[in-house]
Formats: structure tokens, C-alpha cells, sequence
């Protein structure tokens, strides 16, 4: 598992980029659920980070052409985006987030 943040860095219903060991990683709270998923959109590779955050869908707009990618699965759902985002494991251990890379 390798250390991203601190779970209080990233409010409820937001998102935020870190980049760990080569991996562009959108970190996204939504109550006191963290998911990880991969930073780029798989359609024009826009920074998924910057989008908006569905909390009642737990999914990520792309801030582009709106698809959006749910965060347990990755999928997109609806075009121009069709394919899936990388999902990683999260662990919050003492407060801090780690994700599982492969």
C-alpha cells in the first residue's frame, strides 16, 4: 500500500489529484468513504479531479465531455468516454489514506 494524504485534506463530496509512484490517482471522499481511481479520463484525458463529484451516484464527472465514471467499477456512462478508469483499493490507516497499486 503506498501513502497518498491525510483523509481530513479532502473534504466531503470533493476531489483531488496526487500523483504516487508514476500513478495519476484521483482521490475522492464522499462521507467517510474514500475511493481511487485513475486521474484521466479514458476519453480525452482531462483530469477526472477537476470534476464534478455525483455523492448519491458514487461516481466522478469528467469536467470535458461529461461522462461520468462510477468509483467502485470505473465504468463511464454514458459516451463519448467507453472505457473504464483504473479502481484502487483504499485502506485508511490511522487517518491516512493509502491505495494498493499494481
Amino acid at each position: 500500500m503506498a501513502r497518498v494524504c491525510n483523509v481530513d485534506e479532502i473534504g466531503d463530496g470533493e476531489a483531488r489529484r496526487f500523483d504516487v509512484e508514476g500513478h495519476r490517482i484521483a482521490v475522492i471522499r464522499i462521507g467517510e468513504t474514500v475511493h481511487a481511481i485513475g486521474d484521466r479520463c479514458s476519453h480525452a484525458n482531462y483530469s477526472l479531479s477537476d470534476g464534478v463529484v455525483w455523492s448519491e451516484d458514487c461516481a466522478i464527472e469528467c469536467p470535458k465531455h461529461f461522462s461520468k465514471f462510477n468509483l467502485r467499477t470505473g465504468l463511464p456512462d454514458v459516451f463519448p468516454a467507453t472505457q473504464p478508469v483504473p479502481v484502487y483499493a483504499v485502506q485508511i490507516t490511522d487517518g491516512e489514506v493509502e491505495v494498493e497499486l499494481p
